[in-house]
């Protein structure tokens, strides 16, 4: 069985990224890029589905973790009654190959450790050709197009389709274990050396990591830990940045809303970009803003609301039905079907994005207002449609409000793009269709019965995405709709302290929600209670989401108060995105700055 979601850590090298238990198992590991088959997936099955277990052999009376100061190195404690021994787990950046490197250290006494490697390629199923590599050094692990090479000095032994080692760890001593993946059609990988990949990742997370400008006195820590996270998602061949590492956690234990985040949402598009330009990386920044433009090119109509990391635009999904699923949650799914949807929300934040980046001073390519034009020219004939909303519905598509106060942004942003940088454009008619959606938004939009804004034009029902609208413009933050809906949200929609996506009302049999509450929308509300200038409600509301971070500072996409457990797909951008945003408003409040440093420009 796989451990609790929160009693993982992560360990990557900015292609992919593999999550490392409390127990010395790395249960999930997808070579060689994050959206590729897992090799290892523990996480989704059993042990039998692909596993790399390096444990004490005998009872651990305690085990602690850390990262090594601002690096993705993941350093485990296991205490036993024989004596300590450390376990340290990272991904040096990657060279020509891709590794992970793993390193025994005793600590004091001399304890038996147990090394037991489980591959299983093609998301666990295919089980590989294991032979000696025939330099003498390392064992090979071949099956169709993918290999493994595991070096290190302990001798290993096969047992049922399982690579095992038993050793022992004496005070001083260190041991490594490195395994490398290359392309079977390719030579085997060249060896590394494990102690020089170790200072080499350390110095180049703590070089990454000193460019950072955020000085705030809110979280520090947490959110150089969210930074680091980010990156760690980042595929950085392209800029794309993954939603999370994984697929199929469900955002309901034991249910079956399990979907794959491996890919890139342009839902998060502005969010990251702010994130990122207000905490110095720019060059990040500028990465991700090219791969959107990259991504967004071609015909307005066919934009879709994610992509690959690649660009990728057809996401087909499929089910492993060979995987239990993570504690029986079925159906493991690989690719992603929303991604044929209409999501009219997209085009805003794209424009927005752009927008950002302008007013950030980004070097844009010179093809992005020719884009920008296409796209609002588009959106002036389909910004009146139905479509499945911010949250993907898999249902009959509605007029959602946050679709239609997106589509005003993003005659908004266009209009404002012009007028500040000179642009040439159908402004007369952008203005009226800006004006347009605003007062159909306001008109239909809003209850006054319920005296808030509703989740879709007609609903009697709420969703937590109506607290993104002070914070894109659309009304002041002391408008008397925008205080209403608030409080409406506050009165609606939480579960112990905690924001949830959708109306529970919804579910009106249901005695716990569908899911968990989801973290980015209690992050939200934090940040409409800054803008409302209450700093002291935002913190408190901030504080209860770093309150259940795991003790690596790591956050999944939810969290059920119910079962005091995080859900959903893990680490999630989107929740670490939410909380840099929110540490550099909190602190910008409390420096009593004129406006929260990362509030929309406009």
């Amino acid at each position: 069985m796989a451990s609790r979601i929160e009693d993982y850590g992560l360990i990557g090298d900015c292609e992919t990224a593999a999550l490392v238990g409390r127990d010395g198992s790395i249960d999930w590991l997808c070579w060689p890029a994050f959206d590729s088959d897992a090799c290892f997936a523990a996480l989704l099955g059993t042990s039998r589905n692909g596993r790399w277990l390096l444990a004490p052999e005998g009872e651990i009376k305690r085990t602690t973790r850390r990262y090594r100061d601002d690096t993705l190195i993941l350093e485990t404690r296991f205490e036993t009654a024989d004596g300590v021994v450390d376990l340290i787990d990272f991904m040096p950046p990657r060279g020509k190959a891709s590794d992970v490197v793993r390193l025994v250290r005793g600590v004091s006494g001399r304890v038996k450790m147990h090394m037991e490697l489980v591959i299983r390629f093609g998301l666990g199923v295919d089980v590989p050709w294991v032979k000696k590599n025939p330099d003498g050094e390392g064992l090979l692990a071949i099956s169709g197009q993918d290999m493994t090479v595991l070096r290190t000095p302990v001798e290993t032994r096969g047992q049922d389709l399982t690579t095992l080692a038993d050793f022992e760890i004496g005070e001083g001593d260190t041991v490594p274990f490195v395994l490398t993946y290359g392309a079977s059609y390719q030579p085997v990988p060249e060896p590394i050396d494990p102690e020089a990949a170790l200072r080499d990742t350390e110095d180049y997370w703590t070089e990454w990591c000193r460019r950072s400008t955020y000085d705030g006195s809110v979280q520090r820590d947490l959110v150089m830990r969210s930074l680091i996270t980010l990156k760690a998602l980042t595929f950085r061949p392209t800029g794309g940045i993954v939603a999370a590492p994984t697929t199929s956690l469900p955002e309901k234990l034991g249910g079956a809303r399990n979907w794959d985040y491996r890919f890139c949402w342009l839902r998060d598009a502005t969010f990251t970009l702010l994130a990122l330009m207000n905490s110095g990386y720019t060059e990040e920044a500028a990465a991700w803003h090219n791969w959107l433009l990259r991504a967004a090119a071609g015909a307005p109509a066919n934009m879709q609301i994610m992509y690959g990391i690649l660009g990728q635009r057809r996401l087909l999904e499929w089910e492993a039905g060979w995987l239990c699923g993570y504690e029986g949650a079925q159906p493991v799914r690989v690719g992603n079907a929303a991604h044929a949807q209409l999501q009219l929300d997209v085009y805003g934040e794209l424009i927005d994005a752009f927008h950002q980046s302008r007013m950030a001073r980004l070097k844009l390519d010179e093809e992005n207002w020719s884009l920008e034009c296409t796209v609002v020219n588009h959106l002036a004939e389909v910004w009146d449609q139905p479509d499945h909303g911010i949250w993907e519905r898999r249902g009959v598509p509605r007029h959602y409000v946050f679709s239609k106060v997106m589509c005003w942004v993003a005659f908004d942003r266009a209009i404002k793009s012009a007028e500040r940088f000179g642009f040439k454009g159908p402004l007369v008619k952008w203005r009226v269709l800006r004006e347009a959606i605003h007062r159909d938004v306001c008109r239909r939009g809003f209850d006054p019965d319920l005296n808030s804004f509703v989740e879709s034009y007609g609903s009697k029902l709420l969703d937590a995405s109506l607290l993104l609208l002070p914070s894109v413009g659309f009304l002041p933050p002391d408008d008397p709709r925008i205080r209403s809906t608030i409080e409406a949200v506050e009165r609606h929609m939480m579960r112990g302290g905690f924001v949830l996506r959708h109306d529970p009302r919804e579910a009106a049999g249901e005695i716990q929600p569908i899911e968990g509450a989801f973290l980015a929308c209690s992050l939200w509300l934090a940040d409409a209670h800054v803008l409302a200038a209450d700093v002291d409600k935002a913190q408190t509301m901030f504080d209860r989401v770093v309150a259940v971070a795991n003790d690596l500072g790591l956050l999944a996409e939810e969290f059920d108060p119910g079962a005091g457990r995080q859900t959903g797909n893990f680490p999630q951008a989107l929740t670490h995105i939410a909380l840099i945003n929110t540490a550099h408003n909190l602190s910008a409040a409390r420096a009593d700055a004129e406006k929260p440093a990362v509030q929309r420009s406009s």
